[in-house]
């Protein structure tokens, strides 16, 4: 009989999946529990403190959209930040553009970077290659406090992990501060905020946060198959009242993808456009803008 591995995740429900084989990792690493194996539908998994992370299969419904949506509506990115994202899928996606000249990756696991470089090879080899990155073995809040952080960044992208543990610090207001500081005008900051389906408090609270801190703030949508729940929703700030979802830009941004020569599993720009567009229930979730 083939070994299994469940995820918990959400209280009341459960996703099984069936190895290929034996894990591959499955060591302590001073911050969190590191799990990879190979699985029957959804090819190699990364998972941490029993979580689901990244798999092979679906990593593109995640990565691409926290970097190509707002690097081709912002039209002018040179300088990313990625908090977190150790397996670099997200960092792979943003060196695809030619116009950025600068990948910062914050992340504080060591283990989860190497462990990655060996076993996430198809999906972050050129990142790990890219004269362009710059990987730093660093708690992403302190990263932040740097004086060299301020105004240095036209994207940042905050895989965040769940709010408990080293990872609670990423949900707190100063964490989002260093963030404002962080950002270039024009720019943007974008984050992982749960599935609405079983987490419809981490948007609604994240929202009520954000609208506190930043001049703007909005939510868009993308579907990871083995983030169960259905739709995730990623949301958006810039400092100085940057707009994302600006349907005025649409033909500029399919002229933009179809010059760019970035190939994708997922994102398109009619995927762009429809991203914004919720359901009635998420929509209700999303608190109303001050007037």
């Amino acid at each position: 009989m083939s070994d299994t591995f469940t995820e918990t995740l959400h209280a009341g429900y459960a996703q099984t999946m069936t190895l290929k084989g034996k894990l591959l990792v499955d060591e302590q690493s001073p911050f969190q529990n590191v799990k990879f194996f190979d699985s029957e539908r959804n090819g190699r998994v990364l998972v941490l403190d029993g979580n689901v992370q990244t798999t092979t299969r679906d990593h593109a419904a995640y990565s691409e959209m926290l970097t190509h949506l707002p690097i081709f509506e912002h039209g002018k990115v040179k300088s990313v930040l990625i908090v977190g994202g150790g397996d670099l899928a997200i960092a792979a996606e943003a060196l695809k553009h030619k116009g950025v000249t600068r990948v910062v990756l914050a992340e504080i696991d060591p283990v989860v970077i190497e462990k990655s470089r060996e076993l996430f090879a198809d999906i972050n080899k050129k990142a790990f290659k890219d004269k362009r990155m710059d990987i730093q073995v660093v708690d992403a809040f302190d990263y932040l406090a740097r004086p060299e952080t301020i105004g240095a960044f036209d994207l940042v992208i905050a895989d965040r992990p769940d709010p408990i543990g080293p990872g609670a610090i990423l949900f707190a207001d100063d964490f989002y501060k260093r963030i404002r500081a962080a950002l270039r005008p024009g720019g943007f900051a974008v984050f992982q905020t749960g599935v609405p389906f079983y987490q419809p408090e981490e948007l609604t609270d994240t929202l009520k946060q954000l609208g506190r801190l930043f001049k703007a703030a909005g939510a868009y949508l993308t579907v990871v198959p083995t983030y169960i729940g259905g739709f995730m929703a990623l949301t958006w700030v810039s400092a100085d009242g940057a707009v994302l979802g600006d349907a005025k830009k649409a033909k500029k941004i399919e002229k933009a993808f179809a010059t760019a020569g970035v190939k994708t599993d997922y994102y398109t720009p009619a995927i762009h456009q429809a991203s914004f567009a919720l359901p009635a229930w998420i929509a209700k979730l999303v608190p109303k803008k001050r007037k």
